[in-house]
């Protein structure tokens, strides 16, 4: 007998088990970092145990966690809105460079009298709006020539990118400071920053929470939000009901695009107070699809994982405090990814062993 390893969808499992999975997914990724650092010769109960500390044990360590969380949870939003139809936008990050660079030119060229309420408003619209018209450059294609948006969308980040450094190390533009010794971006006025809630955490956060909420109601209680998932379990069922497709896709890549852009304006208005390149390129953008991953595309689940996320970046420095270099945050970012897709896998699938011709005439 000939047995052949196949794949068949499962039925639609339990809510338990369709909660259970994602944490115990969770688990399992920390039980592989615990052995990756115990092979790297540190205790992983020392490990974790610095790691909580240094982000959520106090103050302090909590502000700076909800810090970085704030541009992950518009990223990880940014990404499930659009996956959720199905549509494939791998270039957050690059939307979220457009975003920042608007945001802060903007901010620049306002005068710095301008009210702070108009000034706070004035440089998250142009973040968003930024941020659309570059996920208009893939969406476009996409929506009327059925390009493929993976790569139109990833070959995009590389150009805002060194689009964004071209303006601060490559020439004297508008956003540099030219009377700086080294090349940086201008300090924006104090009317273009976002109000502190305690220590670093700012206003943004709030506004992340705020767009999290309203995408989740919009994706579950709205028309909009019907035809988004229709869209994306049949698009031909969808064309045949009279639902614009094409149309669709433009408002959903334009809308995550707009949340990303929004990360940057955020990021440029609440802790860089500048256009800096070097800050803003830590891979935000790619980092929201592991928490829209995670959270499995939900707008709520977001925002706890993006916290989970951020503690794990909050407390890189201080692992070498047990002999473990701060990159290792990216090895368990990379664990928590895997074992998630893993266990989202088998949540759908099931393993069979179906019997090949060869075994017709066997005793």
């Amino acid at each position: 007998m000939t047995l052949r390893l196949g794949v068949e969808p499962r039925a639609r499992p339990a809510l338990p088990v369709r909660l259970g999975v994602p944490v115990a997914s969770l688990l399992a990724a920390g039980l592989a970092g615990a052995v990756v650092i115990l092979v790297a010769g540190a205790s992983p109960v020392e490990a974790y145990r610095t790691m909580l500390d240094a982000s959520l044990n106090g103050v302090r360590p909590l502000t700076r966690t909800l810090v970085l969380a704030t541009p992950l949870i518009l990223t990880g939003l940014a990404a499930a809105v659009a996956f959720r139809m199905k549509v494939w936008n791998i270039g957050a990050e690059g939307q979220l460079y457009m975003g920042a660079i608007a945001a802060a030119g903007l901010a620049l060229a306002l005068p710095s009298g301008t009210p702070k309420p108009l000034m706070l408003l004035v440089i998250l619209v142009a973040g968003a709006v930024a941020g659309a018209l570059w996920a208009g450059l893939a969406a476009l294609p996409k929506a009327y020539f059925n390009t493929n948006e993976v790569i139109t969308t990833l070959m995009l980040n590389f150009v805002a990118l060194y689009f964004m450094n071209y303006l601060i190390f490559g020439s004297v533009s508008f956003w540099r400071d030219p009377e700086a010794m080294f090349p940086q971006g201008k300090l924006i006025p104090a009317s273009a920053q976002l109000p502190i809630i305690s220590h670093r955490l700012h206003y943004g956060l709030l506004v992340a929470l705020a767009a999290a909420l309203v995408l989740w109601w919009s994706l579950r209680g709205t028309t909009w939000g019907f035809e988004l998932r229709t869209i994306g379990d049949s698009p031909a069922a969808s064309r045949y009901a009279g639902m614009s497709v094409s149309g669709k896709v433009l408002s959903v890549l334009a809308l995550s695009g707009a949340l990303a852009g929004v990360a940057g304006a955020i990021e440029v208005s609440g802790v860089l107070k500048t256009l800096d390149p070097r800050a803003i390129a830590t891979e935000l953008g790619f980092t929201g699809i592991v928490v829209a991953a995670v959270a499995r595309l939900n707008p709520l689940g977001v925002v706890p994982v993006a916290v989970l996320l951020g503690a794990v970046v909050a407390s890189g420095t201080n692992l070498q405090t047990v002999g473990l270099e701060a990159e290792i945050v990216f090895l368990l970012q990379g664990l928590i990814f895997l074992f998630v897709a893993a266990g989202e896998f088998f949540l759908a699938n099931r393993l069979v062993f179906p019997r090949t011709a060869a075994a017709v005439g066997s005793p």
